[in-house]
């Protein structure tokens, strides 16, 4: 048993597949790149934030004491984080400058067990095929891209897409599964 740091539909449904029991709690921290900051630091940091926060909300309610899980997921194009879309304007932009490109996915975990940390970083590589103003639209309509980052999921009506992954499946949509078994495994906590 563990505690996810998050209230994500998806990282819940990847931790089903694994069979790891888990209580959702989810964290409410400020996201915000530090200056300077590399994108991997930036979504190791959020991770590590995330899986703290919960830690202490835990000892502050008297719960089990039981290992967090905080994570985070970026997409990265051009040098620039992408985030989640503002809107449907920003959403369909962002669709627009995935179109036909390859960018990155950082995908990063963070495991607090008592006084151990336990850090890993997925770096997925996405290409998409080249979009139509009409697929775009379509697309964006579904309601899917709406609070996903780089405003898609590729477990979602975005696999058609996806012309090429070079990486983590799991990882791209939104916890990678291989990462977090390797650190479960050295705490002890594997199908948990």
């Amino acid at each position: 048993m563990i505690y996810l740091a998050s209230a994500s539909p998806r990282r819940r449904e990847l931790l089903r597949q694994l069979g790891v029991q888990f209580e959702a709690i989810p964290s409410n921290i400020l996201e915000m790149r530090q200056t300077g900051e590399s994108h991997a630091d930036y979504v190791l940091r959020v991770a590590r934030d995330k899986a703290q926060f919960v830690a202490k909300q835990v000892k502050e309610r008297s719960l089990p004491i039981l290992p967090v899980l905080g994570a985070d997921t970026e997409v990265v194009l051009d040098g620039e984080i992408l985030g989640k879309p503002q809107d449907r304007v920003h959403g369909m932009a962002l669709l627009r400058r995935l179109s036909g490109r390859t960018h990155e996915v950082l995908s990063a975990v963070c495991v607090v067990d008592q006084d151990s940390e336990h850090v890993a970083l997925s770096t997925s590589r996405v290409t998409f095929s080249r979009l139509t103003e009409t697929e775009i639209a379509q697309y964006w309509e579904t309601g899917e891209p709406v609070d996903k980052a780089g405003a898609y999921a590729i477990q979602g009506k975005a696999a058609a897409f996806i012309e090429r992954l070079e990486g983590s499946y799991s990882g791209v949509m939104g916890l990678p599964l291989h990462e977090l078994t390797e650190i479960l495994k050295k705490i002890g906590r594997e199908g948990a």
